[in-house]
């Protein structure tokens, strides 16, 4: 394959780490084409987190108590669960423009769906349906990303592409909260749904084809082994810490899900040894990439499980309102997405290492912050934490991702992406697990000893950030390991019509 515009042959490092002789800018077309997807991208994972801040307001409406309203969150992470790994055989099967159409299709009939509903099925119905949007949406921007721009580039365009995976969690409930403050929680989906259809119509005139697709068996056997080993690892830690949850039936969920994940792994090793594994291994084949997805595993796990317990504090042990919270912890979200760019700049001439360490250290002094909670803390203490955690974060997210990736030879980049979700998705369930069981054990303990529930939610709380803070401290030893990925040949841009 060639590129349609020329360019000239990587030679040597200019002095700011960018190679001489090569366009230090993207053609228009693949701007465009970048563009339309991330916004596509911003909207479906804005729509993810939007919901939490409605659930009140629909267990109303619908009737529903509060361990079904969380289905709303649970359903939408298991089908993630499920679908990604299934994303990276998709895209080899089908054409970029029939994924994007697929993707933004299934979004937009979730969306509608969700909107129209009257009952919980039917809302769950369509929440179902936009997680399996947003899983093809997820890989094919990262596949995307690599298919179109030149290695030297990469870094800052998937800066860009981590402001949006940054912000938008952190914009959908406070925008969540605007609408609910003035209309019914339905139009948190009604509001979307235009601009989703704007999305896909855009999408159907800008973007290309970027490979032909390859006629990929489909093996039938791998789907269900997929579904029961991802879903039920993710359904079984989402169920860790819950008092309301038999320990034989949790016990039993985690056991079929792992049982159910090595049989699925040992069935893509004797697959792809003909091309035809649904999810291929082989990626783990390149130390850089097996490198960065062990730093990212140990992040996703911090940065779901912060997520998780860093509003209990503030809500639970100082008080603070709803709306309070929201307002404390869209910062450092904004703050994570608004350095992605400089960042990723940054990665195109230092690399991973000297980006990631850092990162790591300052995240550990979060960490330090966080382990001194109490009843007498004040909530700016918790503001400079999370604020300190997305500074660190904002410095490891970027480099992990293009290193990950740009380890990968041309074949392997949709397996890769779906790899990168994969992981995201299965890490972010065990950190919320880890952070839930260790606050609510040391919490339950602290209670029986006399502590009244705001100091023994505290006392849980310190431990779980310090036992977590320790096992952060091996993701900077880790980080030394990353590299940056050996410069490739620019890839082929041309379009398939």
């Amino acid at each position: 394959m060639q590129h349609s515009n020329t360019t000239t042959e990587l030679t040597t490092p200019s002095a700011s780490g960018s190679p001489t002789g090569l366009s230090q800018k993207l053609p228009a077309r693949s701007v465009t084409v970048l563009a339309v997807l991330m916004v596509g991208a911003f909207v479906v994972i804005l729509n993810e987190t939007a919901m939490n801040v409605a659930l009140s307001r629909i267990m109303l409406d619908l009737r529903v108590d509060e361990r079904t309203a969380q289905w709303l969150t649970t359903g939408f992470m298991l089908t993630m669960a499920v679908v990604i790994p299934i994303s990276g055989w998709l895209m080899q099967r089908l054409s970029t423009r029939q994924v994007f159409a697929l993707a933004m299709s299934l979004f937009s009939l979730g969306t509608a769906t969700a909107a129209l509903s009257f009952s919980f099925t039917w809302l769950l119905t369509g929440r179902v349906i936009q997680a399996c949007g947003t899983a093809v949406m997820m890989p094919l921007l990262m596949t995307t990303v690599m298919e179109l721009v030149p290695s030297h580039l990469r870094g800052r365009v998937m800066g860009t592409t981590s402001l949006v995976i940054a912000t938008a969690p952190a914009v959908g409930p406070t925008m969540s909260g605007v609408i609910l403050q003035f209309l019914s929680w339905r139009f948190v989906f009604v509001l979307v749904l235009p601009i989703a259809l704007g999305i896909l119509a855009l999408g159907l005139r800008f973007v290309p084809n970027l490979d032909e697709p390859r006629k990929v068996g489909l093996d039938l056997l791998s789907i269900p082994l997929a579904a029961l080993g991802f879903g039920g690892l993710v359904y079984g830690l989402s169920l860790v810490g819950n008092p309301l949850i038999p320990a034989w039936q949790l016990d039993t969920v985690l056991a079929v899900g792992a049982l159910s994940l090595a049989a699925f792994l040992v069935r893509q090793v004797i697959l792809q040894r003909t091309d035809s594994a649904l999810l291929d291994l082989r990626t783990f084949t390149y130390p850089a990439f097996t490198a960065a997805i062990v730093v990212m595993a140990l992040v996703m796990m911090v940065l779901f499980g912060s997520i998780i317990a860093t509003p209990l504090v503030l809500q639970q042990v100082l008080h603070l309102e709803p709306l309070t919270v929201g307002l404390l912890l869209l910062p450092g979200g904004l703050l994570m997405g608004l350095l992605g760019p400089v960042v990723g700049r940054l990665y195109d001439v230092v690399g991973p290492r000297w980006l990631v360490i850092p990162g790591a250290v300052v995240v550990t002094g979060a960490f330090a912050i966080f382990a001194t909670i109490s009843t007498a803390t004040q909530w700016w203490h918790l503001l400079v934490a999370n604020l300190l955690m997305s500074l660190g974060l904002a410095f490891m997210m970027t480099p992990l991702f293009t290193t990950a990736l740009g380890a990968l030879p041309h074949h392997l980049y949709s397996y890769g992406s779906a790899m990168v979700g994969t992981i995201q998705q299965v890490a972010g369930a065990a950190g919320t697990a880890l952070f839930v069981t260790i606050m609510a054990t040391v919490g339950a303990q602290a209670g029986a000893a006399g502590q009244g529930p705001e100091a023994a939610l505290a006392s849980g709380a310190r431990a779980a950030f310090s036992t977590v803070g320790v096992l952060w401290l091996s993701t900077i030893v880790a980080a030394f390991f990353l590299t940056r990925p050996e410069s490739d040949s620019s890839p082929d841009l041309r379009p398939r019509h």
